[in-house]
Formats: structure tokens, C-alpha cells, sequence
């Protein structure tokens, strides 16, 4: 019945054919044209060279004409006349039309017309004479026959055929064991168990089995058995065996069947199946005798149990790994656990008879791959060669498959290798004789090979060692693209192989180092970007794809953490020797925890890099390869979680980096594309890595700690840096530096780096630091720009020439179009052009040589200008133009490319290291330990390296000689005089010293020591005092902006300033040897109202004190300022910069007393708040309580001697004209603090000014200020009084400096007191100045004393009560003014010490307006309350003056004493008239000195009153003062300031000794005073 069915399926298919192969036409012009088309179709049909879609298309178009009959659309005689020619196509045709018929036979019983029926039926009757009967009997139904008369009764036939088939198929015969005679089986095993060897045949063999059949009646089937049996008995002897059993075969199924009884029969318990089994069943199968799939049902286990037992040993080993990876408690259970797992090992050991890996092995053997592989795809991946056997066979077929490729490509030179016998086995895989054979059979061998290819050592080798040979191909050059292409493509596969077969193989082998160097070899042909791709898959994915690997890493682990343990110290070396075996199999998962280990135990670092030292190259380069990965982890955060720090797993390693990298051949390609990458993505953490590496391996350290020797040896040569620069002296890093050198060349990596680096110094504040903490942004930044020095120093001391210059663009390329900032764009190009001029320099040498000294220097210098020629031009672009009115390019690139180096030898530095290896050598010699080779070495090293700085010192000395000597030339042409002084020092500070003092600690030495060179150099147009004026007087903002790190630098800047002050300030002879004759110290002054000349003079030595006192009292300002702010970066800057100058400041008791007060509430406010605070605060307190012996009084400091008494009037040394030209007008912008100094000395030397215009000045100061000198003795009384009573106040101040009045009312008081003890200062200044006045000034005296008591005799008969208060206030203010009259010496911006006057009428006006109002400090305070002797008037240094308003009761009473201070006035000023006759006679002889030094002081406070102010406003204000207040406390200063002493000022500059009148001068002043301060204290009680 199914084949009815299909048979009937079958037919609808033709009948579609068909339908679409005859068109209707044809059957309707049959006669016409039809018949020739359709027999032309059947022969084109049956002339097609495909048999069976031939012979369908023919039976397609003869059903279709059969079918046309049938439906009665053609006639019976045309058909078959048709379908008899049709015979002659072929030979099977009329097997062919037997189908057809036999197809329509079905579908015409099963169709109900009965015509249809008989038309089929005429027609097959009408074909019966050219279609054979006995085809249409297989055919035709037994019905249809018997209608054709083909047989008799269909009936009978249809019993004919059950029997016959009956008989055929089912019926069983019965063999008589009687009838098979014996003696046929045994003659049948003696002729198949012959001997072979001669000219026997399987065809005469053969013949003799048929007829031991025929004649013994043989069963044929157990014949074929005792084939195979005899067959696996002599397996060798498959040429015999396998043609004979194909000659006697018939069917293959049957030897199937006959083998899969064999196979079953072994597959009883405790049945083990013979290897000669498997042999003849992978021989027939290798010689197609038997199919596969046939005999592969037979096999067992069943596919299913094999991947069930797949997966429990996965399951298995990953339990096993959870057990190694758990902490275990011991227990009593300790030695079941060990039998336990002995019992596992045992079972591993003999696994179960498996019939399908027996047969793999065997057509392993005898290489037959293709059926092999077919086995192994139906079993889970690695199962099979899992199993020792089945992968050694796999092994041997390789070997024998890559023999003679490696023998061309792979053997070693040397070595001579056993040979390999091929396979007889023509159908076994071909040998490769070139690479691209390779990709034919043995890269699919390896890849089922997998991990197991451990099993053998030897193949692994030549696999590698033929992997090496193709990369030395492929790295050859001169490929087309074909070619290039076919080689990429076996790139591929051997990265593949490398990936799946050799590293994990490698991780299966015991310990075996020479594998892993071996493989090395083929590694490091590899970019190591391919590389560490390979160590990624192997250590994150290659150990979870096989059970053996799972197991392999949680041993691995549970080994490291053994090791871990007890690593120690005092066990580095066999801990080491555990590591490196451990290592040489597993290394991705013992460095990926040893790493984790450091990450949290950093004092592990040590011992770890030490115990690396057996590890081989592949160790070494997986281990770079960790690292990165552990550095690039995204699960662990890099700051801590206060987010002020970097977290210490990263410090961690990168302190690993560092060590490992330089102690071990390892490269850093990879690690320093890492640190480029984060850059480039913006992130800075990783810098630190970098600074590690290059601190390590090349020996540069980047510290600001440095000791005043390291600095100085610094400043040497590359030997002496190395010698006594660094605080670990780095030996021996030669190797390591050529290599990080090597690194960034070959890779290209040097000047990205760079430039990447100085981009992301901004980028950490303005791209990172909107998020991050202040403190972590500063030390993110500090980071990264002292990593950019280390860096750049390495490239600039390890690159050569060629190398540094082509690597490193022009400055204006680095500036414009990398957007280099200026200050790194130098520091870049520096090495650059000390390279250039020195091989220019060499050239010029060589084109003429010549040895006199001064040749050279002219061959020097014409080096620098043609190679600094075109630097000069590039920096124009820059900055905007209107800067270089000011500075010249050749001075700006003079300034950034010049080094310490340059300017200085360090001599001592030099001596003290050639002592120390002096002591070195000694101390050898003497020890007798050492033995005398080792004795030998040491001695002769440290010969060379004395040699070596002795001969770096000479050639560094002759070296800074043609520098000066450039300079020297060159200095009269650096700075123009387009614009004032002033303007050129902001731009040289702005773009010159101040981002170059930042920079480093060196170059904040060469800042200091270049201005102080430029001064030297006496280079025309530079104000050195205004130099260092403004870079002293304003450092709030500067120390407010910078990093930790940049306010070190900026604070050993100001140490190294304030050291050549000091010096200057310490030794006149010193001072008039090095600033006497300078223009630095020249002041160049503007005309006056009543002098039209423009004069210079010098600074004095005693003024200059003045100033540097200044200086002291502007940093103790701005120190006590930010550290008032409660902000932690001022606080910790200065904090900083204050210890970093404490060698130099403060050298002042009180300023020091004032910082120590500050400091010390710094210390309890910091100290539960901010600890670093605390601790920064702790530590320079206690270095200045240190410090404090060396500390001296003011006086001492600078002149601080009370005044002697002058014949003089207040009103003629105040100096004419002072009164015509206000303060506030008085200040030009480009007048600088030094002119005003100098202009003072000029209008001192000056010729005299006539006397009656000095006559009237003097009256109009006189009769505005009410300031004239009376003559009562008891005023004098009251003074002194006052004088000594404001003395113990400030005593009682001075013992308790931390008890400062800080409240309003507290201050107001003070403040009245302080007024009331100033009188006596101020009325002594008159009397002791009428010592020395001669006649004329006398004369003038008088003048005044009468317009005096003219004004007050007005003032007391009826006149408004206004005025006469608003001079008595004046007064009075004056008088407390006073009190710090010696503080005029260095009040605001530099000037003489004798005070101006203001202009009565602005006084008046400021007294109206201030009348209610004084001022209290603020953040100055302590610095006031706590000085021994008074400093600069208030408006001067204390700006951050807070205005008190005074209550009414105050006010009246300040208006009381106000009217009994000018009653006194008036009397004191009758009595010095009288003592000023009574000493007339004994300053007769020094009228005419007294006279010129008299004039010389009204010129010099003539010209002070206008330029006084012009620079006394400091950033550090806490409140914006209005120019109302500023106006009072400068008219307040004024009236201060008129009655201060001229004595200093004669001692300073005129440089006498004390005469004999100066002694009773100071006599009687000391008698003065004892006396009045009895009465003082009666008048103030």
C-alpha cells in the first residue's frame, strides 16, 4: 500500500511535469505540427547527459500523451504509432513507458468513468507488441493483466507471489551442523592463517574459500565471521585482508551486522573490547567497506550518557574549586577527605569501556581523519582528546601531517631531530609542505586537539617553532596583495591556535619553563596587542571551557594564596623559586592574585618584586599584562571615598609598576599606551603610574622636599644630579632608562605623552575638577605637571640630539596648534636648543679651529643668535604686540631658555661629592671584609666617578662663562624704554618669574637668580627695587591660587629673593659692593613743580633697610590675612610658603611674635577640623619658636634711634612745596616705588631753594596744622607724661601678645589712649630739631611762632568754635601718629623715611568728615599690639581697617582734652624757643652742615608727599575701604608724619659718627624723659 501511495504521489508530479511540457496545440495540430514537436522534445530529451532528469523528463512527456488518450482528446492509433517510435530513443525505453503505464494503471482503477478505464486499457493492449510481457508483469496489477490476456486468473497469480516471496524472505533454513563439515572450517582458517609473504593473493585466496563453500557446504555468512576473526587475529594485515573482504562481500550492511555483534558481545560487564576490534572496524570504515552511521549504532555508551557525564564533571571540578577556594576549618575528617579524593583519582584513572573513543583512537592510528572528526562532532568539545590516548594518537597523526614543513621551516639551527616514518596509508591526511597546507587538515587537528595538546611537549615545540617560521615570512617584506592577504589569513589562524590549543595547553603542563620560553619566542613576534588579547581570553575565559582547566585554576589559586602567606623578607628566595614554577603554567591566575594581595598588603611590594626573579618572558610580559588589567579594573573606584585622595590600591601599584618595570627585562609598550589612552579620555589618576615608572627606571625623582645641597647639586650636570640631587641614589640605570626609552621611541609614544600631559594639567581644574574635591583637584594637577618635569627631564637627558629635535615641534607650533601652555611649551623645547647651540656651536669650532678662550666665546655667541634668531621670531606670536613694547623677544626667550645650568656652577656641590667618594675609598681600603677583587671594583668606581664630576665641573664652568659672557652682550638690548618702569615689571613678573617660579623647584631658584643676575648685569631699564618690591608686597593672591606643591616652589622662590635681601640688608660693604652703582637701585625722577631737572641718585644702605623692613611687615601682613580667611588653601599655602622662607623670615622680634599669635590659634581652631591643617600649623610653630633666638628687635633691624633735637622748624624740614601738591594727585602709575625712594636722595643733593619761598611754605604748613614749637616748660612735662605712660601700655601689650583687644569699645579705648601717649613723641621732634638751626632758620622760626599765637588768640576771642577744633583734632591725631613715627620708614611703597605734609585744607576737610570715626584692626591687629617699637602709619600697612563710629559721651570727651592738648601745645612750644637760645652757642661751629642737611630734608619729604601712597594698597583687604576713608588715614599719616626725626636720615646717608653733641643731645633727651613720665601719669591717670 505505501507504494501505491508513493507511487500515486509520484504520478501527480509527472502529471504537472507533463501538463507543462506538452501544450494543447500540439494535440490539436497533431497531423500538421504537433507530432514533429513532440518527437523533436523527446530526443532533445533523451540526448541530455543527466541520466535521471532525463529519464523523468521523458516520463513526464509520455504520461501527458498517454493521459491526452485516456481523457479522449487524441486518438488510440496516433498514440501508439507515436509511442513505437519513441522505442528507438532508447534502449530502456520501454521500461520507461512500463512506468508510465504502471502510474496510470493506479490512477484509472481508482477513477469512477469506466471509458477512461477502457481507453487505458486499449491503449496498453494496443503497445503490447514493442513492450515486453514480462516488464508489464512487474509492472501492472494482476487485474489489468488478466484484462489484457496476459494471464489467466489473477487470483492464482496473486498466491503465486506470496509464496514465492515466503520462500525468499521468511523462511528460516535449517543448517545441519552434520552437513556443515568441520573439516571445511578448518581447511578455511588454515588457508586464510598461511603465511603472506610470498605471491599469494586475496584473488587466489579467493578462489580457494568458494570452493571449500561449494565443497563443504559453508554457511557464506559465518565464513565472512571467520574472516574477520583470522582479520583481527593478524591485524597487520590489512593489504591481504581488507581486498579479500571486499571481493567476498556482497553487501555492506551484512559485514555491519557481523561487526555489531562483535562490538555487542564486548559490551557484557567486565568485558573489555579488543584493540584489534577497533582496528579491522576503523580499516573497513577508512576503506569505505561499511558506513559509519551503520556501525556507529552499535557502539556504545549512547551519545546521551556521554554529555550527561560531560556536564557532571564539570559539575565535579567546579565543586572541587569551590572546596579549594573555601576557607576550611581543621577537623578529625582531615584524612577521610585525602582517601576520598585518592578514591576520585582512581576511578579517573580506569574509566569505563568506551566503544566509540576505542574506534577513534583506531582511526586515529591509521590516519583516517574524516571519520574521526565525525566521531568527535557528535561528543561535547574536548571530550574525547580529554582522554590520553585518543590525544596522543591525535599528536602522532600532527607529527607525521607537519613533518616536512618543520623540517624545511621549523628546526632550529643545530639541531638535528629524529625523523618521522610517514603513514602507508595513502588515504591518511597529506603532509604539509607549506604554510598555506597548514590551513588544509592541521589547524582543525589542534583546535579538536585543544588544551590536551599537553600531553605532548615535543609537537608543542614544532607548532610553535613553525609558528616562528611564518612570522619571519611574514614580517619579510615584498608581498603583493594576494599574497598579503593569504599570509593575514594564516595570521589569524595561528592567533586562533595560539588562543585555543597552546596557552591552555601550556597551563596543563607541569612546570615546564622551556615551553614557556619557547613560546615566548613566537609571542614576541606578536604586536603586543595581540599578545595581551591572548592573555585576556586565557585568563578570563580559557579556564571555564574544560573541567581539567577548572580544576587546574583553583589549584593554581589555592598554591598562590600557600605561597602568599608566608612570603617574607627573609624568605625571598625559595618563596621565589614556589612562585616561578607555579608561574611557568598558570601565570594570568597567580599574578592576578598576588596583585590583588598588594593591592590591600603595599608592604608586600618588596618581597613580591624581589621573589620575581625566576619567572620567565612570558611570565614577565603576562605580568605587564595584569597590571594594566588590574590598573583598568571600572568595578574599583580610584579616589578613596572621602574623594580627597587617590586610593591606595592605585598608589599601590603604580609602586609596583615602578619597581617591577626597572628590575625586569618587561615591556612597556603596553603600559605606556594605557597612561596615553586615560590621557586622551581625560582622566589623570594613571599619571602616577608614569611618574613611578620614570622615577625607577630612570632614576629621576621629582620632590619639592629637596635639602638646600640637593638643590644645589641640581643645578649641576647629569652625573652630579645623580650623585647628590636625589634622595634614593638609583644606581645602575643604564639599562632600565634605555629601555623606557626604546619604548616611547619605537611606539612613538615621547612627545604625545608630553603634550597630552600639559593639555590635562588644565583639564584636571576646568574638565575634572567641577565634580571633585578642591584638595583632590590640587593634587590631581600637582600630579600631573610633576610628572610632565620628570618626564620631559628624562627625554631631555636620555634622548639624543637627532632624536629630540625631530620629535619636538618649534615653541609657536607647540603653543598655537597644540595649545601647549607657555611655561610647558619651554620646558619642551629648552633641551632643544641647548642641543642646537652646542652642535652649532661644535660646527663653528670645527670650520676654524682656534684656541684662544676668546674666539670660542664669539663662536658662542654667534651659535645662539643663529639658533635662538628664529626662536625670537616664533615667540612674537605669542602674546599680543603691545607686550613686546615693553619686553623683547630676545630677553622673553633668553629668560625661558636658559637653566640654572646656565648661570651657576655649584662648586660646592661638586667638592662635597668628590669628598664624600673620597671617604668612600677610604673606608674600602680600611675594611678588611671585602675581598680584595670586589675591593678593586669599588675603588676603581669611585676613582671614575670623581673623574667624571671633576671633569663635568671644568666643562660646566667654561660652559656658564660663554653664557655670562652672551648675556653680557646681549643685556643692553632686552628691555625698551617705550613704557614706564612699572609697566615693564608687571610684564616680566606676569609672563616671565612668576610661571616659571611655579614650575619647579629649580626654576624657582633660576627666577630668583636670574633677576638677581639682570641686577648684576646692569641691565639698563630694570628697576631691581621695584622688582622686589612687587614681589613682596602682593602675595595673597598668588599664594591663594596655587596647588600644595606650586606654593612650595613659589615659597622656596621667595626663600632665595629674601636670601639675596638679606644679604644686601645684613652688610653695608656688601650693599654699596653689589647695589651701590647699579641701576637697579637708580631712580630716575619726574620734574616738580618748582624744579625742572630730572636727577638720579642711589638708594642709601640705611633706607634700603627701611625697605627691606617694609617687605618683612607686607609678608607678615599677607600671612596673617590668609590665614585669617578659615579657607583651607590659603591657610595651608602659607602655612607652606612660611616654612620655606623661615631661613629668612621673619628676622623682626615683633612680626615674628605677631605670625606665632596667629599661628598658634591656628593650631587649636584645626585641630579636631582639618588634621593636616593642624599638622602643617604644629609644625612651622614649633620651627619658629626655634627661630625666635635669631629674631631681633625693630631698632635693630633698621635705624630705630630716637631723633636728636634740631635747631630746625617743623615747617622747614617738612620742605617747601609740599602743600601745593595734594597726595592724591601726587602718584603716577609709571612712577616706580623705587623713583620715589630715589627721588628724595636727588632732591637732597639738590642746590638750595631761595629763602623767602621756603619762608612762606614753612608759615603756611605752620599756621593750617597748628603745629608750631611753643616754649612752655610744662607742656614739655605733660608730654613726656603722656610719652612714657603710652610706653608701659604697650610693654604690658608686648608681654601678653596673644590678649589683643578685638572688640569695638575695647579698640576705641585703646586707641584714645594711644592718642593721648603719642603727644610727647610728636613735641619732641620740634625741640630736639631747634638744636641745630642756624641763624636764618631762626628767623624764620620766630615768623612762626607769632603767626601761631595769632591763630589761637583768634581762636579765643569770639572766633567759630569749628575751626579751631578741627586743627585741634588735627593735633591730636598727629600726636597719636607719632606714636609710630619711626614706621614711615617703610610705610607703603618704597620712599625716604622723612614724612610729608599733607595740604592743610585736605586735612581740615578730612578731619570735618572723620571727626566721630577711628579705626580698629582687623586682621592686622596682632601685628600692631604685639611690636616692641610702632610701625607704619595705619593707612599704610593696615588697610583692613574697620571704621568704629564713637559714641556721643566719647566725643565730648575727645573734644576736652582736644582743647587742653593745644593749651599744652602752645606752652611747650614758649618753652623750646627758650632752650633753643640757651644752646645756640654750642651748634655754632655746624651752622652751615645743619643748614644744607635741613634743606635737603624739606627737598626730599617735598617730593615724598606726592609719590608717599602711590603703591600702599594691598590685595589682602577683607572690605572694600571708600576714598573718604582712604583720604583721612592719608591725611592722618601726614600729620604724623610732620614731626619725625631727621636724625636717621643724616646717620643713613650721610654715614658720620656720633659727635660730641649728639651725646648731650641724647643725654638730656634721656633726662627729658625720665623726668616726664612722672607727670604723665598724674595728667593720664
Amino acid at each position: 500500500m505505501c507504494i501505491q501511495l508513493n507511487i500515486r504521489a509520484m504520478c501527480g508530479i509527472v502529471g504537472k511535469m507533463a501538463t507543462r511540457i506538452i501544450p494543447a496545440d500540439w494535440i490539436k495540430n497533431w497531423e500538421k505540427s504537433g507530432k514533429h514537436e513532440f518527437v523533436q522534445l523527446c530526443k532533445n530529451l533523451a540526448d541530455k547527459t543527466n541520466h535521471d532528469s532525463t529519464i523523468k523528463d521523458i516520463q513526464a512527456a509520455l504520461y501527458e500523451l498517454c493521459w491526452h488518450v485516456i481523457q479522449g482528446n487524441f486518438k488510440l492509433d496516433l498514440a501508439a504509432s507515436v509511442l513505437c517510435d519513441m522505442m528507438e530513443l532508447r534502449d530502456d525505453m520501454p521500461s520507461i513507458l512500463a512506468d508510465v503505464f504502471s502510474i496510470l494503471d493506479i490512477e484509472t482503477s481508482s477513477l469512477e468513468e469506466k471509458n477512461k478505464r477502457d481507453r487505458y486499457t486499449q491503449l496498453v493492449g494496443a503497445c503490447l507488441f514493442f513492450v515486453p510481457d514480462a516488464i508489464l508483469k512487474e509492472r501492472l496489477d494482476p487485474e489489468t493483466l488478466e484484462s489484457l490476456g496476459l494471464i489467466k486468473q489473477a487470483h492464482q497469480f496473486n498466491q503465486k507471489i506470496v509464496k514465492i516471496k515466503t520462500k525468499l524472505f521468511y523462511k528460516q533454513q535449517k543448517f545441519n551442523l552434520l552437513r556443515e563439515e568441520n573439516e571445511g572450517y578448518a581447511k578455511l582458517i588454515t588457508e586464510l592463517g598461511q603465511d603472506l609473504s610470498g605471491n599469494i593473493t586475496s584473488h587466489v585466496v579467493l578462489e580457494s574459500i568458494k570452493s571449500l563453500i561449494g565443497c563443504f557446504n559453508l554457511d557464506p555468512n559465518r565464513v565472512l565471521d571467520i574472516i574477520l576473526e583470522v582479520y583481527e587475529c593478524r591485524s597487520d594485515q590489512d593489504e591481504f585482508f581488507l581486498p579479500l573482504i571486499k571481493s567476498y562481500m556482497c553487501e555492506p550492511l551484512t559485514l555491519c551486522h557481523i561487526l555489531g555483534f562483535k562490538f555487542k558481545f564486548n559490551q557484557e560487564p567486565n568485558e573489555e573490547t579488543p584493540t584489534s576490534l577497533y582496528h579491522i572496524a576503523a580499516a573497513l570504515l577508512h576503506h569505505n567497506l561499511i558506513e559509519l552511521e551503520d556501525l556507529y549504532v552499535h557502539l556504545m555508551p549512547l551519545d546521551a550518557s556521554i554529555v550527561e557525564e560531560h556536564k557532571r564533571e564539570i559539575t565535579e571540578a567546579k565543586q572541587i574549586a569551590r572546596k579549594l577556594t573555601m576557607v576550611v576549618v581543621p577537623s578529625e575528617k582531615t584524612e577521610d577527605k585525602e582517601r576520598e579524593k585518592e578514591k576520585e583519582e582512581e576511578k579517573n584513572d580506569k574509566p569505563p569501556d568506551n566503544q566509540k573513543l576505542g574506534l577513534l583512537e583506531a582511526l586515529l592510528r591509521i590516519g583516517d581523519w574524516h571519520h574521526a572528526q565525525s566521531i568527535m562532532d557528535q561528543m561535547p568539545a574536548f571530550y574525547a582528546t580529554s582522554h590520553k590516548a585518543i590525544a596522543l594518537a591525535l599528536c602522532q597523526l600532527l607529527h607525521l601531517t607537519v613533518e616536512p614543513l618543520y623540517r624545511r621551516a621549523g628546526v632550529p639551527k643545530g639541531a638535528k631531530g629524529c625523523l618521522m616514518r610517514p603513514l602507508r596509508n595513502k588515504r591518511a591526511p597529506r603532509p604539509a609542505e607549506s604554510f598555506e597546507d597548514l590551513r588544509r587538515d592541521v589547524f582543525s587537528m589542534l583546535c579538536y586537539l585543544g588544551p590536551h595538546l599537553s600531553h605532548d611537549p615535543i609537537l608543542f615545540a614544532k607548532i610553535v617553532r613553525l609558528g616562528k617560521g611564518f612570522m619571519k615570512e611574514y614580517q619579510s617584506e615584498g608581498r603583493n596583495d594576494n599574497v598579503k592577504d593569504k599570509m593575514d589569513t594564516l595570521l589569524s589562524c595561528f592567533l586562533s591556535i595560539a588562543d585555543q590549543v597552546l596557552l591552555p595547553s601550556l597551563s596543563l603542563m607541569e612546570c615546564n619553563a622551556c615551553m614557556s620560553e619557547e613560546l615566548w619566542g613566537l609571542f614576541k613576534l606578536f604586536p603586543y596587542q595581540h599578545r595581551y588579547r591572548l592573555y585576556g581570553q586565557w585568563k578570563n575565559e580559557t579556564y571555564t571551557s574544560h573541567p581539567l582547566l577548572v580544576k587546574v585554576k583553583a589549584q593554581t589559586v589555592d598554591r598562590a594564596k600557600y605561597i602568599m602567606k608566608r612570603l617574607t623578607k627573609e624568605n625571598v628566595k625559595p618563596s621565589g623559586r614556589q612562585i616561578g614554577k607555579l608561574s611557568h603554567s598558570n601565570p594570568t591566575i597567580l599574578f592576578d592574585y598576588i596583585l590583588s594581595q598588594i593591592q590591600w598588603y603595599d608592604n608586600l611590594i618588596g618581597p613580591v618584586v624581589d621573589s620575581l626573579k625566576y619567572l620567565t618572558s612570558l611570565n614577565y610580559d603576562v605580568m605587564a599584562y595584569c597590571i594594566i588589567e588590574a590598573l583598568a579594573n571600572p568595578e574599583k573606584e580610584k579616589m578613596k571615598h572621602d574623594d580627597t585622595t587617590i586610593s591606595s590600591w592605585l598608589q599601590s601599584l603604580a609602586s609596583l609598576c615602578g619597581a617591577v618595570f626597572r628590575k625586569y627585562p618587561i615591556e612597556l609598550a603596553g603600559l605606556l599606551q594605557y597612561v596615553t589612552n586615560t590621557l586622551k579620555a581625560g582622566k589623570s589618576f594613571d599619571l602616577l603610574i608614569l611618574k613611578e615608572v620614570v622615577q625607577k627606571m630612570a632614576g629621576i625623582e621629582i620632590t619639592d622636599e629637596m635639602t638646600s645641597e640637593q638643590m644645589e647639586a641640581m643645578t649641576g650636570g647629569e652625573q652630579l644630579k645623580a650623585e647628590g640631587g636625589y634622595f634614593g641614589q638609583i644606581r645602575n640605570t643604564k639599562k632600565s632608562s634605555q629601555r623606557l626609552k626604546d619604548a616611547l621611541l619605537d611606539h612613538d609614544l615621547a612627545l604625545p605623552l608630553c603634550l597630552l600631559m600639559a593639555q590635562q594639567r588644565n583639564g584636571v581644574v576646568f574638565l575634572e575638577g567641577g565634580e571633585k574635591h578642591l584638595k583632590l583637584v590640587g593634587k590631581l594637577y600637582d600630579q600631573c605637571h610633576d610628572t610632565l618635569v620628570q618626564f620631559g627631564g628624562f627625554l631631555a637627558s636620555n634622548l639624543s640630539t637627532e632624536d629630540y629635535i625631530k620629535r619636538v615641534p618649534s615653541i609657536d607650533i607647540l603653543c598655537n596648534q597644540f595649545h601647549t601652555p607657555h611655561d610647558a611649551a619651554f620646558f619642551l623645547s629648552r633641551p632643544m636648543y641647548g642641543h642646537q647651540i652646542l652642535s652649532k656651536y661644535d660646527e663653528l669650532k670645527k670650520a676654524e679651529k682656534s684656541n684662544r678662550q676668546q674666539q670660542k666665546v664669539h663662536k658662542y655667541v654667534a651659535a645662539c643668535e643663529l639658533v635662538m634668531s628664529p626662536v625670537h621670531e616664533a615667540v612674537v606670536s605669542l602674546h599680543p604686540p603691545r607686550v613686546w613694547d615693553d619686553l623683547r623677544p630676545q630677553f622673553y626667550a633668553t629668560f625661558w631658555s636658559l637653566t640654572m645650568y646656565d648661570l651657576a656652577v655649584p662648586h660646592n656641590a661638586y667638592d662635597r661629592e668628590v669628598k664624600k667618594l673620597q671617604v668612600q675609598v677610604k673606608a674600602i681600603e680600611e675594611n678588611p671584609d671585602v675581598p680584595m677583587n670586589k675591593k678593586k671594583k669599588e675603588k676603581e668606581r669611585c676613582t671614575a666617578l670623581q673623574d667624571k664630576l671633576q671633569e663635568e665641573e671644568k666643562k660646566q664652568l667654561e660652559h656658564v662663562q660663554r653664557v655670562l659672557h652672551r648675556l653680557k652682550l646681549e643685556k643692553d638690548n632686552w628691555l625698551l624704554a617705550k613704557s614706564t618702569k612699572n609697566e615693564t615689571i608687571t610684564k616680566f613678573l606676569q609672563l616671565c618669574l612668576f610661571p616659571r617660579c611655579i614650575f619647579s623647584a629649580i626654576d624657582a631658584v633660576y627666577c630668583a637668580r636670574f633677576v638677581e643676575l639682570v641686577h648684576q648685569q646692569k641691565t639698563p631699564n630694570f628697576c631691581t627695587l621695584l622688582c622686589y618690591d612687587r614681589v613682596f608686597s602682593d602675595i595673597i593672591y598668588t599664594v591663594a591660587s596655587c596647588t600644595e606643591n606650586e606654593s612650595r616652589r613659589y615659597g622656596r622662590f621667595l626663600c632665595c629673593m629674601l636670601e639675596t635681601v638679606t644679604r644686601w640688608h645684613s652688610d653695608r660693604a656688601v650693599y654699596e659692593k653689589e647695589c651701590g652703582n647699579y641701576p637697579g637701585f637708580l631712580t630716575i625722577f619726574r620734574a616738580t613743580g618748582f624744579d625742572g631737572g630730572n636727577k638720579a641718585d642711589q638708594l642709601d644702605y640705611e633706607n634700603f633697610r627701611h625697605v627691606v623692613h617694609k617687605w618683612h611687615y607686607k609678608l607678615t601682613k599677607a600671612s596673617v590675612h590668609c590665614l585669617e580667611t578659615g579657607e583651607y588653601t590659603h591657610i595651608r599655602n602659607i602655612l607652606i610658603v612660611l616654612t620655606k622662607i623661615l631661613s629668612c623670615y621673619p628676622k623682626v622680634l615683633n612680626l615674628g611674635q605677631a605670625l606665632e599669635c596667629r599661628v598658634h590659634k591656628i593650631c587649636l581652631e584645626e585641630k579636631e577640623k582639618r588634621p593636616d591643617l593642624y599638622a602643617l600649623a604644629m609644625g612651622y610653630s614649633g620651627q619658629l619658636k626655634g627661630r625666635k633666638a635669631h629674631m631681633v628687635p625693630e631698632n635693630e633691624f633698621h635705624h630705630k634711634e630716637q631723633p636728636m633735637r634740631s635747631t630746625t622748624p617743623v615747617s622747614q624740614q617738612n620742605g617747601p612745596g609740599t602743600t601745593a601738591k595734594p597726595a592724591t594727585n601726587a602718584s603716577k602709575t609709571e612712577e616706580g616705588v623705587s623713583e620715589d625712594a630715589d627721588r628724595s636722595k636727588d632732591k637732597s643733593q639738590g642746590t638750595a631753594k631761595p629763602v623767602n619761598k621756603a619762608n612762606s611754605t614753612a608759615a603756611k604748613v605752620t599756621t593750617s596744622n597748628g603745629n608750631g614749637a611753643p616754649n612752655s616748660t610744662k607742656a614739655i612735662k605733660e608730654r613726656d607724661d603722656k610719652e612714657k605712660s603710652g610706653k608701659e601700655k604697650k610693654e604690658k601689650k608686648e608681654k601678653t601678645p596673644g590678649s589683643t583687644p578685638e572688640t569695638k569699645g575695647e579698640s576705641r579705648r585703646e586707641k584714645q589712649r594711644d592718642e593721648r601717649g603719642a603727644v610727647g613723641k610728636e613735641e619732641r621732634a620740634p625741640r630736639e630739631g631747634k638744636e641745630k638751626t642756624p641763624k636764618a632758620d631762626r628767623d624764620k622760626q620766630k615768623a612762626e611762632e607769632k603767626s601761631s599765637k595769632e591763630d589761637k588768640a583768634k581762636a579765643g576771642n569770639g572766633e567759630p568754635k569749628e575751626p579751631s577744633r578741627e586743627r585741634d583734632t588735627g593735633a591730636k591725631e598727629s600726636k597719636s601718629k607719632e606714636k609710630g613715627g619711626d614706621r614711615s620708614a617703610v610705610s607703603g611703597s618704597l620712599k625716604s623715611p622723612v614724612p610729608r605734609l599733607e595740604s592743610a585744607e585736605s586735612e581740615r576737610d578730612h578731619k570735618r568728615r572723620k571727626l566721630d570715626t577711628h579705626s580698629s584692626p582687623s586682621h592686622s591687629s596682632s601685628v600692631k599690639d604685639n611690636s616692641n617699637e610702632p610701625k607704619d602709619s595705619a593707612s599704610k600697612h593696615h588697610i583692613n581697617y574697620n571704621s568704629v563710629a564713637r559714641s556721643k559721651s566719647s566725643e565730648r570727651e575727645t573734644d576736652k582734652k582736644e582743647s587742653e592738648n593745644a593749651r599744652g601745645r602752645s606752652k611747650e612750644k614758649k618753652t623750646e624757643d627758650k632752650d633753643r637760645k640757651d644752646r645756640k652757642r654750642d651748634h655754632m661751629t655746624t651752622d652751615r652742615e645743619m643748614s644744607l642737611e635741613s634743606k635737603r630734608r624739606k627737598d626730599e619729604n617735598g617730593t615724598n608727599s606726592s609719590n608717599k601712597h602711590s603703591k600702599s594698597a594691598s590685595p589682602s583687604s577683607d572690605s572694600p575701604v571708600s576714598a573718604d576713608k582712604e583720604k583721612t588715614k592719608r591725611s592722618k599719616s601726614s600729620s604724623k608724619e610732620k614731626g619725625e626725626s631727621a636724625k636717621p636720615e643724616r646717620n643713613s646717608s650721610g654715614g658720620k659718627k656720633e659727635s660730641r653733641h649728639d651725646k648731650e643731645k641724647s643725654e638730656k633727651k634721656e633726662k627729658r624723659d625720665s623726668s616726664g613720665g612722672k607727670d604723665e601719669k598724674k595728667q593720664y591717670p
